[in-house]
């Protein structure tokens, strides 16, 4: 299958059919409120990004709907899911090491259900790994066919005690109108495009996210339109690269086209989006969003490096000139825009030089943050088999060196807002002083102010009058 053989239209046949499976496994679990003498707990727990908390939302919203309720607690659960990421090693590691414990509450407790899907079960050697050395897990699958997640929990029920494995290797469906259980009431995420098509060489999303996939443009205008009716006021656009988006598409539509459109719907008052890419991030977008009463001022824009040497051997397919220059194109439209990056260290060669390159890109750009990782190797991907790979030691005196310039950079870019008067979304009450909310502006800093529970999920006028470094001490205004 080709990626312009994708289509993202469901004509609903799928929808029908996994809302059957949901009304089958309701019985099961029926059936098992009445072993247990209560309704059976459910704790979902994500690794990874955005993309990963979405679908982690509509898993945990199949199980609600079933009749699970909901644990945070995986001592007290009943099925313990983990929604797994594989971008780096150590989201692995924690995942094998989280499994060992829970073989001790399968001998405790033999309800239990265990469950693993996400990014990391799309790697056959860690399937092989888990059926290998956690033989008591009792299903598994991958990314592709989450929206079968019902269908499998049934067969899970139906086969008790062999377990169940079903990962694909891509797909042309996108099933999106199934039950979601949603982290908050007043925001959301959306669901764009799967897939990349990028293949960065250190990268393994795309072997286990698959090629591109975008949905249809009245289904994703349906589903915030059915969200602002619900009461949510803002909604992040989620893709692996949503610069991308409609290129897949039977009528083509930019994603700027997109924007446009999502921008017309009442009631919606803040748009975020993630990720751009920076080759492909148009003037056309970049005039949108100066435009917008609605977009927020932020953009995440990762560079992963400032050395074009690394960057070419990265397969980023831009150079440090041409993301310097399209800064300088948004910060000319939005003086007021809030930039924040992705940087890799340690990556296969990077020398002393090269980390100096990205200081000098950190400084000229002025990031308002970055979010620093050390180089991971990925088994499978072109940057595992380079020659160059540096040590632990060399890896962290990069990482540390950079990350100083990041927090001083950071931190002189908040400090600037000081004074200032902006709009906050209160999106919590604090966990240390219930007598605090924080709320997040439109350029995505946050602050933290006197208030109350009634004020979440509104959006309130807050002076900015104490710079901590990365967050506000604020007041109401």
């Amino acid at each position: 299958m080709k990626p312009g053989d994708y289509q993202s239209h469901n004509d609903g046949e799928e929808t029908r059919r996994q809302l059957a499976y949901i009304d089958r496994l309701t019985e099961y679990v029926s059936t098992l409120r009445d072993e247990l003498g209560r309704n059976p707990r459910a704790c979902v727990v994500t690794f990874g990004c955005q993309m990963n908390a979405r679908d982690s939302e509509k898993l945990l919203g199949i199980l609600i709907t079933t009749g699970y309720d909901e644990t945070d607690e995986e001592s007290d659960a009943d099925l313990i899911l983990y929604n797994t990421c594989s971008v780096r090693d150590n989201a692995n590691q924690r995942v094998y090491g989280r499994l060992g414990v829970l073989k001790g509450y399968k001998k405790t407790n033999p309800h239990l259900k265990v469950v693993l899907c996400g990014c990391m079960m799309q790697e056959e050697a860690c399937v092989n790994k888990i059926r290998t050395s956690y033989s008591f897990v009792d299903l598994i699958f991958g990314t592709h066919n989450i929206f079968k997640f019902a269908e499998l929990m049934c067969e899970m029920f139906e086969n008790s005690g062999h377990p169940v494995t079903q990962v694909w290797n891509e797909t042309d469906q996108i099933v999106e109108e199934l039950p979601v259980r949603r982290k908050y009431s007043y925001k959301s995420g959306v669901n764009i495009m799967f897939g990349c098509n990028n293949f960065c060489t250190y990268c393994i999303v795309p072997y286990v996210r698959g090629r591109e996939r975008s949905r249809a443009p009245e289904e994703i205008l349906c589903e915030i339109r059915n969200l602002v009716d619900g009461g949510v006021i803002e909604v992040m656009l989620l893709g692996q690269n949503v610069n991308s988006y409609g290129t897949n598409l039977d009528e083509k539509m930019t994603f700027a086209g997109l924007l446009r459109q999502v921008e017309e719907i009442d009631g919606l008052k803040r748009i975020r989006f993630m990720t751009s890419h920076p080759k492909d991030l148009s003037d056309e977008l970049i005039d949108v969003c100066a435009h917008s009463d609605k977009i927020c001022r932020h953009i995440h824009l990762p560079v992963q490096t400032g050395s074009d040497r690394l960057l070419k051997a990265m397969n980023r397919n831009y150079t440090r000139d041409h993301y310097l220059a399209l800064v300088d194109r948004i910060r000319t439209a939005m003086p007021d825009i809030s930039i924040t990056t992705d940087l890799i260290m340690g990556f296969p060669g990077e020398t002393g030089a090269d980390v100096e390159d990205t200081i000098d890109l950190i400084r000229r750009v002025g990031f308002d943050n970055a979010y620093t990782f050390e180089y991971s190797k990925r088994t499978g991907t072109p940057a595992a088999s380079m020659d160059g790979q540096l040590s632990p030691e060399e890896m962290q005196a990069h990482f540390d060196t950079v990350l100083k310039v990041v927090q001083e950079t950071a931190r002189n870019a908040a400090s600037k807002h000081t004074g200032e008067v902006c709009e906050a979304l209160i999106e919590t009450v604090s966990g240390h002083d219930d007598g605090m909310v924080t709320g997040r502006l439109s350029n995505n800093l946050l602050v933290h102010l006197p208030g109350d529970a009634s004020m979440t999920g509104t959006i309130v006028p807050v002076r900015l009058d104490e710079c901590k470094g990365f967050y506000f001490l604020g007041s109401r205004q």
